[in-house]
């Protein structure tokens, strides 16, 4: 007992609160202390099997974005659609349905009320035809109604109806929201984390529909993205270059999709850019392996030399730069390569 005591000293805050239909909000007062309302605020959500506390952890944005992408990776890509609570919505006469779970990834204020309106717009878009001067007149009314003056619940807020409309895209075959999504959605997003988000998806689903001008022009602004961090951002850049490579090609493996010519040239100019600019040897190695990924074997052949030639030979990385060089070498690759 004493011992609970004392642990109890150690907390610097204490609070009893209850949940409501909207959620569980923070205390004005720790809110304060914590947090400041310009700045984005990541959190890593744990819950025991016991359930008997839920464990908020404050972490950095690099974390959030590394730990969000193994969250995902994880998981198995079963199609399901999910209500609230977590209870899963069995599809009627095969009529399609919101699938809220996908579409509300980072929680935000008002939310339940945006769910609200999301849903009468869907039932527009359902409608034989589609009404969709009603439909997008909601979605406008969302977006208007419910902004607020945090830059941060603002981009949730944008995300969210991002993802919504994305989903309506495929199961109404819509793709001329595309365009609207970019310029009424997307570029009003000031997160450069949800910013590069929603520009992967609107990729994914311009490649599916056929639209590769518009995948090519979203690249384009990932890549701008990329350019915007400073020197000292190295992770960010090359956690923003991985994002995109994993997502092109794992569009090409599940679509059957290859890539055009322009996207090849953005990629393969922005990588040797990077690969060849900066001097941290391990960000250098992440940039070759980037390279092979997209089966760009000669150039990534190219840089990996040029790493190893310029390494000390007492450097750490000569036998991990070797070994890259050697595998590239066994792949398949018109000039003649030697080994060093």
């Amino acid at each position: 007992m004493e011992r609970n005591n004392k642990s109890e000293e150690d907390y610097i805050f204490t609070e009893i609160i209850k949940k409501t239909k909207t959620g569980i909000t923070f205390p004005k007062q720790l809110r304060e202390q914590l947090f400041n309302d310009d700045e984005e605020v990541f959190f890593k959500l744990i819950l025991p099997k016991k359930q008997d506390r839920i464990i908020l952890e404050i972490i950095s944005e690099e974390d959030a974005k590394e730990l969000s992408q193994k969250l995902k990776e994880s998981k198995k890509l079963t199609p399901r659609d999910s209500g609230e609570g977590g209870e899963t919505i069995i599809k009627k006469k095969g009529k399609p349905v919101p699938i809220w779970a996908e579409y509300f990834v980072y929680d935000f204020q008002n939310q339940e009320k945006v769910k609200t309106i999301l849903e009468s717009a869907f039932e527009k878009f359902r409608e034989n035809p589609p009404n969709l001067e009603d439909a997008m007149g909601r979605i406008k009314y969302a977006l208007v109604s419910f902004l607020s003056s945090t830059k941060t619940e603002n981009a949730k807020l944008y995300y969210a109806v991002e993802k919504f409309l994305i989903d309506i895209i495929k199961k109404f075959n819509q793709p001329n929201l595309i365009e609207w999504i970019f310029e009424k959605i997307v570029h009003n997003i000031e997160s450069k984390f949800l910013y590069e988000l929603a520009l992967l998806d609107l990729i994914e689903i311009a490649l599916i529909f056929k639209r590769s001008e518009k995948a090519e022009l979203f690249i384009f602004h990932i890549l701008k993205n990329i350019d915007s961090y400073g020197s000292s951002e190295l992770y960010n850049i090359y956690n923003s270059f991985n994002q995109l490579v994993k997502k092109i090609i794992t569009i090409e493996k599940e679509h059957d999709i290859e890539r055009t010519q322009k996207i090849d040239v953005l990629l393969k100019e922005k990588l040797l850019e990077y690969g060849q600019g900066i001097e941290d040897v391990d960000y250098k190695i992440q940039i070759v392996e980037l390279l092979e990924d997209l089966n760009y074997i000669e150039l990534a052949y190219d840089l990996a030399k040029e790493i190893q030639v310029k390494l000390p030979p007492e450097s750490l990385k000569i036998e991990e730069i070797r070994k890259i060089v050697r595998r590239l070498h066994s792949s398949p690759i018109t000039e003649q390569k030697d080994v060093i």
